[in-house]
């Protein structure tokens, strides 16, 4: 693998990458440009993010919009029918030009195959074909899966720490919630990115990392209630629950604290120099200033 880092063309590489991974989810990846399929899209999209009256969380005439100036989305195919989607816009992050990954979605029965991860691989080629360096989006901090995948899986990086980013949202996942988001940063052609395209990601280990001197910033009492503590180490460990849709259905209070505690943590690290930069197998994100010494 180090030879494929020194010698691979980048784009080259990714494209052969993201073949690789729709080979393992089983689907298709392709760029949507068919009304049709765009249509399918936003259904996707409303499937994933159901609101009360009806509205599509993307309308059709927006995707329309977005691919027909030049911007991104694409559709995974199982058998001929879509069960993901993903789409996002051109802008610009830190002075340079980037895409924003605006919404990815999997309808349930798509779910934890893979096939979000060849989405993300196909968009990575895509981005790098435009010779884009960056890809940024937004998630939910609470929301472990999606953490997992993009820290860890992606090689991606979370340094911005957005409170109550997008207001009040009516759709049933978010509906009642702050909307607070990590900003992520995807450095396409990184050595991180690279080897977590070829299913090589990062994965660290809580007990090495506490072992190495990292601290427990945040992590979950017997009741399932978020415990914080005082730290001085420049590697922090912040932990958020395994489901927290199911922490709220089941005790709305409970999934508000979460909130609140990863707001006061999470977000204060990262406002003073903190970097997330993976999420351990427990489901504890990795904090590094970053000038720390990287683990072996």
């Amino acid at each position: 693998m180090a030879d494929l880092l020194q010698h691979v063309a980048p784009l080259a590489d990714a494209q052969v990458a993201a073949k690789g991974a729709t080979d393992t989810a089983g689907c298709l990846v392709v760029e949507l440009h068919d009304l049709d399929d765009l249509r399918a899209a936003a259904d996707v999209f409303s499937r994933v993010w159901a609101r009360a009256d009806g509205e599509q969380i993307v309308p059709l005439e927006i995707l329309r919009a977005l691919t027909h100036a030049g911007n991104y989305a694409a559709g995974a195919f199982v058998d001929g029918r879509m069960v993901g989607a993903i789409a996002g816009f051109l802008g610009e992050f830190d002075g340079s030009r980037t895409l924003h990954s605006h919404i990815m979605g999997l309808v349930p029965d798509a779910r934890g195959r893979g096939i979000g991860f060849a989405l993300k691989q196909h968009q990575r080629a895509w981005a790098l074909d435009r010779d884009l360096a960056t890809i940024t989006w937004t998630f939910d901090p609470l929301v472990r899966a999606n953490a997992y995948l993009n820290l860890t899986k992606l090689g991606a990086v979370a340094a911005t720490y957005l409170a109550d980013f997008y207001g009040p949202m009516t759709d049933e996942l978010n509906a009642g919630e702050a909307t607070d988001r990590l900003l992520v940063t995807w450095e396409v052609a990184s050595p991180t990115a690279v080897l977590a395209s070829h299913g090589q990601p990062q994965t660290p280990d809580d007990a090495e990392l506490r072992d190495a001197g990292a601290e427990v910033l945040l992590d979950e009492d017997a009741g399932g209630n978020p415990a914080a503590h005082a730290v001085r180490a420049d590697r922090l460990l912040c932990h958020v629950p395994r489901d927290i849709f199911a922490v709220r259905r089941e005790r709305p209070e409970l999934g508000h604290a979460w909130r609140h505690a990863v707001r006061d943590t999470l977000g204060a690290a990262i406002a003073d120099g903190f970097r997330a930069v993976a999420v351990t197998g427990s489901g504890s994100y990795l904090l590094e200033r970053p000038d720390a010494e990287l683990l072996a």
